[in-house]
């Protein structure tokens, strides 16, 4: 076996082998943000309390506090662009909001047929390399004819399971979805509409979805002030 061979073989054997080790190796701890800081306590100020009202504590705070956006988009679909541009967006428009960027998992189907795909090439990898031994152990005394055809052009039979099998487990590992999400509540999906909102269309929606909540905050403090008097 000459250098040419050793690399047609071993280069797809450890393209895969990192990829089995990539898929069933558990997702990496997400980093700290907490910075430690010496912290100085503030100057006391005497003045006499002061109760702010709603409207005061919303301009202070921003028009989007307390107002949580999740943008769930299919991450091996290159949309995270997308939703990076969404977010520096929405964050510009309503300042406060809180925009969380995540992952939307394809289907459970999909999800355990991407584990099978893995075991299918190493499957197959080892018939072509070990077939003559492996037939009679599994009852074929005299192996098939696709082996040997399979067997005559082993290097190029190996390179195309690697390839083919790459290409159908990045397609069952996509989703296809850009799903949004205001305070857990869907306010739009790619998945029903099948298209992408435009930036004025996804500022519309974000903005009454905020005027929504203040109008209901609004009516229930309100109703307790009522209460009380």
């Amino acid at each position: 076996m000459d250098r040419l061979q050793l690399l047609l073989v071993g280069l797809p054997l450890f393209l895969f082998c990192s990829d089995v080790i990539n898929l069933f190796s558990p997702p990496p701890a997400k980093p700290s943000h907490h910075r430690h800081q010496q912290h100085v306590p503030p100057p006391i100020i005497k003045e006499a309390p002061k109760f702010p009202t709603q409207s005061q504590q919303t301009l202070g705070g921003g028009v989007g506090l307390g107002t949580t956006i999740n943008l769930s988009f299919c991450s091996s679909c290159s949309y995270r662009g997308t939703a990076v541009t969404m977010k520096k967006m929405l964050e510009t428009s309503f300042p406060g909001i809180d925009v969380i960027l995540s992952n939307h998992p394809p289907t459970l189907p999909k999800r355990l047929l991407g584990k099978v795909i893995p075991v299918v090439q190493v499957g197959v990898m080892a018939i072509i390399m070990a077939g003559e031994q492996i037939f009679p152990r599994l009852g074929f005394m005299t192996p098939p004819a696709w082996y040997y055809s399979l067997r005559a052009n082993r290097f190029g039979a190996i390179a195309s399971t690697w390839l083919f099998g790459n290409v159908v487990q990045n397609f069952l590992q996509s989703s296809g979805a850009f799903e949004v999400y205001c305070n857990d509540e869907l306010v739009f999906s790619k998945l029903k509409e099948h298209r992408f909102p435009s930036e004025f269309e996804l500022r519309d929606i974000i903005s009454r979805k905020i005027d929504n909540s203040g109008i209901v905050s609004s009516v229930g403090g309100f109703q307790s002030q009522k209460q009380w008097t």
